[in-house]
C-alpha cells in the first residue's frame, strides 16, 4: 500500500500526531484535507491502516464483518463474556438478529412511545423553571432512562450517577489514563456500580430485549454485557445528537422558527406529538439529520479485512484496518457543497435521492452498523419536538462550545443554553 498517500512513518505509531491534533477524529479531518479521500496512516494497535472518506470507495468495504481486536480492546473491561464489539462474524450475525428483533421493531417503538413522552415532558417541565441549562448532562440522563424503559424493562434511581460512572470508565480505559493505582481503582469501582445497576434493572423483569437474548441462547453473562453496552451506546449517542441539534438551531434562528412553526401547525394545542405525528414533522427530522452530519455522535468506526480487496485502484491486503472517519465523510466537499454550513434542506427526499447512499453514515454501515438506529431517531425526534414545542433556546454567548472526543463527539464543558417558555403561534 506504499503508493497510497499518507504521512511519514513515526516511531510512536502515530500517537504523537493524534494527540497533537486533539484526538483521532480531528486527526482524520486533517489527514483527508491534506492527502485526499484515501489515506494510509499509522494507528496505535494496528500495524496497517487506511482511512476512507469517500462514499464510493466505502461501498467496496460495506460487507466486511470483522473488527480489529486491538482498537476495541479498551471496551473489554466492560464485558465479562468476551468483547461484544469484536465478536467473530459467526457469533455476531445471530447476536445482531436478536438485537434487531427488539430495537428495530416499529410496533415496540409505538408501544413505548407514551412512556418516552412522559420522560421528555418531565424534563421540559423542569427546564421551564430554570433560566439556564446544561444540555448534554440532562439529555444523556434522559436518554439513559428511555433505553432502560424500552429495552431493559425498568427505570434507574440515579441516572446522573450512572452517566458519571460511564464517563469515569471510558476516560480511564479509552484515554489509557490508568497509569496509577488510583486511576484503575476509580474505574473498577465505577464499573462495579454499573454492574449493580444492570443487575437491578434485570431483576425487575419485563424486558423484551432480555427475552429475545434468552431465546437466542445467550448466556447470563453475555446478556448482562449486552445490557451494559446498550446503556452505554444509547445514552451517549441520542443525548449528544439532541444536544448538538438544539445548539445549531439556537444559532440559526430562521431554521429554529421553521421548526417551531411546523410543530405548532401539526400539534395544534397539544404539548407533544403522537407516534404517527413524527411522519408529519419532516423539517424537524431534516434539522436532526443535518446536525448529525455536522456532529456525528460516533465520529468513526473500523473494520478489518479478512481477504484482499481493491480500493481506488489500490490493493488492500487481508488483515488491514479499514478506518471509517464519519466526520470526514460528512464534510467531503465533493458530496456536500459548503460542507460546514447548517442547511437542513440538504435532507429533502429529492436531495437525498441524488446523493450516494454512503455519503451520510451517522450510524455506520454494513453488518456492524448500529442496531438501535431507528429507535434512536424516534427518541431524538420526540425529545426535540417536546422541548422545542415548550421552550425557546438561546446560546450563552460567553460559554464556548467546542467538540472533543470522549468516545462520542462531546462538547467540552457541555453546551449551556438560556431557556424561555414559548407561546405557540396561532
Amino acid at each position: 500500500m506504499r503508493d497510497i498517500p499518507g504521512p511519514p512513518a513515526q516511531s510512536d505509531s502515530g500517537l504523537g500526531a493524534i494527540t497533537a491534533a486533539g484526538g483521532l477524529h480531528a486527526y482524520q479531518l486533517d489527514l483527508h484535507d491534506r492527502y485526499g479521500p484515501l489515506v494510509r496512516f499509522q494507528l496505535p494497535g494496528s500495524p496497517s491502516a487506511v482511512s476512507v472518506a469517500d462514499p464510493v470507495l466505502l461501498e467496496a468495504t460495506a460487507t466486511v464483518n470483522a473488527r480489529p481486536d486491538k482498537l476495541f480492546e479498551f471496551l473489554a473491561p466492560l464485558c465479562e463474556a468476551g468483547n461484544l464489539q469484536t465478536l467473530p462474524a459467526g457469533e455476531h450475525v445471530p447476536f445482531r438478529r436478536a438485537l434487531l428483533s427488539v430495537l428495530a421493531g416499529r410496533r415496540s417503538h409505538e408501544a413505548h412511545f407514551p412512556a418516552f413522552t412522559a420522560l421528555a415532558t418531565e424534563l421540559a417541565d423542569r427546564w421551564a423553571g430554570l433560566g439556564e441549562v446544561a444540555l448534554q448532562q440532562d439529555l444523556s440522563a434522559l436518554s439513559l432512562r428511555m433505553i432502560c424503559q424500552y429495552a431493559l424493562g425498568g427505570d434507574i434511581d440515579d441516572p446522573a450517577r450512572v452517566v458519571s460512572a460511564f464517563e469515569t470508565v471510558l476516560t480511564v480505559y479509552l484515554g489509557r489514563l490508568h497509569e496509577s493505582d488510583d486511576d484503575l481503582s476509580r474505574a473498577e469501582q465505577a464499573l462495579a456500580y454499573l454492574r449493580e445497576v444492570v443487575d437491578g434493572v434485570l431483576a425487575a423483569g419485563g424486558s423484551d430485549l432480555v427475552a429475545a437474548l434468552v431465546k437466542a441462547g445467550m448466556t447470563p453473562a453475555r446478556i448482562r454485557d449486552t445490557v451494559l453496552m446498550i446503556m452505554l451506546a444509547a445514552h451517549h449517542t441520542t443525548g449528544v445528537a439532541v444536544s448538538w441539534t438544539l445548539h445549531l438551531l439556537a444559532r440559526h434562528p430562521e431554521a429554529a422558527a421553521r421548526v417551531a412553526a411546523e410543530l405548532d401547525d401539526v400539534l395544534g394545542e397539544r404539548p407533544a406529538p403522537s407516534y404517527a405525528d413524527l411522519k408529519r414533522l419532516p423539517y424537524l427530522e431534516m434539522a436532526l439529520k443535518e446536525s448529525m452530519r455536522l456532529y456525528p455522535p460516533g465520529p468513526y468506526g473500523a473494520r478489518e479485512t479478512t481477504e484482499d480487496l481493491t480500493l481506488g485502484g489500490h490493493r488492500i491486503p487481508a488483515g488491514t484496518t479499514i478506518f471509517y472517519p464519519f466526520w470526514a465523510v460528512h464534510l467531503n466537499p465533493d458530496h456536500w457543497p459548503d460542507p460546514h454550513a447548517f442547511v437542513p434542506d440538504r435532507f429533502t427526499p429529492e436531495a437525498s435521492a441524488r446523493r450516494h447512499r454512503y455519503a451520510y453514515i451517522p450510524f455506520g454501515l454494513g453488518p456492524r452498523s448500529c442496531e438501535g438506529a431507528s429507535l434512536a431517531m424516534v427518541e431524538a425526534e420526540l425529545v426535540l419536538a417536546v422541548l422545542l414545542r415548550r421552550l425557546r433556546f438561546e446560546p450563552v454567548e460567553d460559554h464556548p462550545v467546542a467538540p472533543v472526543e470522549r468516545f462520542v463527539l462531546w462538547a467540552e464543558d457541555d453546551i449551556r443554553m438560556r431557556v424561555r417558555v414559548r407561546r405557540p403561534s396561532g
